[in-house]
């Protein structure tokens, strides 16, 4: 970071523009004791970078981190149908045992994630669709940039309605996105989100050393479930949302080359209510609401249980 950069960065933090780490991390010990924070928000609270700091990633949707918005009404296009029979996007339950094996890519944190702004602020900052040119000129985007268009999908999508059975929320602070969680489940709660080397970004062949279910298997009701994934965003936003019908796994996996990733799966019980057209049923060859289907959830995406 150059000297200018620096001291920007410098007066961003000292005028509450952007959340300061130590402070982040009090916050997340007072609100949830029980649970150590995932490295997919202990990434961004430590490491993310403050808007007008260079400028942010945005990820290809033919990568497997767009794979929640495929839930319920997704029809790929060629080249994502490709790129998917390449890794292990989904998978039949069955499968999902020590000793099975998936091809699979485990993509770290960019090195410029944008970091998450102080709650006031961002409760304060434009957020819609309607504001988006008051959005690029603050943060001083270009209109006709690839960050722009990031921007104005994020935003859209995040006013799509809830599809059935789904609530949803895009929480525009670590804050906010804590308080819809615990309104779904309560305050007793574990997060949960993937540890890889930096070595696991290539495609490659990981075998299945154990696996631990996540959310409560006794439980007279199915627990909700809470999904917060990272979006295409000028600083840190999470699309959340909370289903029932769901388990989650923590897998244990050691790929061809010898690294050791720990990940998170999440299995869809019910998928009556999917798109027939669905990237899975295209690739598992198999029909609506038949049979459970799973997919690892992306590297800075987090999913979070109720604690049992």
């Amino acid at each position: 970071m150059d000297l200018l950069k620096l001291l920007y960065f410098l007066t961003l933090v000292s005028t509450g523009v952007v959340a300061k780490h130590a402070d982040l991390e009090v916050y997340w010990k007072s609100k949830l004791p029980n649970s150590p924070m995932p490295k997919a928000v202990r990434d961004i609270v430590r490491n993310g970078k403050p808007p007008g700091v260079g400028s942010f990633s945005v990820r290809p949707d033919i990568s497997p981190l767009k794979i929640y918005k495929y839930i319920a009404h997704y029809s790929p296009t060629e080249d994502q149908l490709h790129y998917h029979q390449k890794v292990t996007a989904f998978f039949l339950k069955k499968d999902l045992h020590r000793g099975s094996s998936v091809n699979m890519q485990f993509i770290e944190s960019v090195n410029d994630t944008p970091a998450f702004l102080p709650r006031q602020v961002a409760d304060s900052t434009p957020f819609s669709s309607k504001s988006v040119p008051e959005i690029l000129n603050k943060f001083s985007v270009n209109p006709h940039s690839a960050q722009a268009e990031a921007i104005k999908k994020t935003i859209a999508e995040c006013e799509e309605p809830a599809i059935e059975g789904e609530d949803k929320y895009c929480a525009t602070s670590l804050e906010s996105m804590v308080d819809f969680t615990t309104s779904k489940l309560g305050k007793n709660v574990l997060a949960f989100s993937n540890e890889a080397p930096k070595n696991a970004g290539k495609i490659q062949k990981y075998g299945i050393v154990d696996v631990s279910k996540l959310n409560n298997d006794k439980a007279i009701v199915d627990d909700e479930l809470v999904a917060c994934h990272k979006q295409n965003y000028v600083y840190a936003v999470f699309y959340c949302h909370s289903f029932q019908n769901i388990d989650a796994y923590m897998v244990n996996l050691v790929g061809s080359d010898g690294a050791k990733v720990k990940a998170v799966v999440v299995c869809h019980k019910d998928t009556s209510s999917w798109d027939p057209r669905h990237l899975a049923f295209q690739l598992l060859k198999v029909k609506p609401g038949t049979v459970p289907i799973c997919h690892f959830l992306p590297g800075d995406h987090i999913v979070w249980v109720p604690k049992h």
